[in-house]
């Protein structure tokens, strides 16, 4: 009798055998695809480099808003990326700092609000910052500018990556 209880029925040994190898054939199907989805996110980022900007000789102690091109890989996809920067010196200290507002975005710019002259301004909801970056309180932006890593190499300024002020 205990023959029977452990017997597999021709039914059953069919079942298994075509369960197993559709198993194992949508596993050889899927693994492909969620190897291409994944790997983007698997891989370790790569740092960017430091980019030539301007001559040392051209920057002032007035910000100016000067445009740089990167090189970025997204996933399979490399580009040339537009970025900008306003750079001015003071003293001997450079300071690189993003255009990007900290509230929702926007571009600011400098000196372009005669209410607030020497402030960088954002025209979208009326943010201010100080010449150094720092956010005007009572104003919408939360937090300072990003400020550009930065280095001087035979007389030109390289940019990188922005950081948040603490940070840099």
């Amino acid at each position: 009798m205990s023959e029977k209880k452990h017997r597999v029925s021709r039914r059953q040994f069919l079942n298994y055998t075509l369960t197993g190898v559709g198993g194992f054939m949508a596993a050889g199907m899927l693994m492909p695809m969620v190897r291409f989805a994944l790997d983007p996110v698997l891989r370790p980022a790569e740092e960017t480099d430091l980019v030539q900007v301007v001559s040392v000789d051209e920057i002032t102690e007035e910000p100016q808003r000067f445009d740089f091109k990167i090189k970025q890989k997204d996933a399979w996809y490399e580009s040339e990326e537009t970025r900008s920067a306003w750079v001015f010196k003071s003293g001997d200290k450079i300071t690189a700092l993003s255009p990007v507002c900290k509230h929702l975005g926007c571009t600011v710019g400098w000196n372009n609000d005669p209410a607030n002259p020497n402030q960088f301004f954002c025209p979208c909801h009326y943010g201010r910052y100080e010449k150094d970056g720092t956010n005007v309180k009572g104003t919408p932006p939360i937090a300072p500018l990003d400020v550009y890593q930065h280095a001087v190499k035979d007389g030109y300024l390289f940019l990188g990556k922005a950081k948040p002020r603490g940070e840099a």
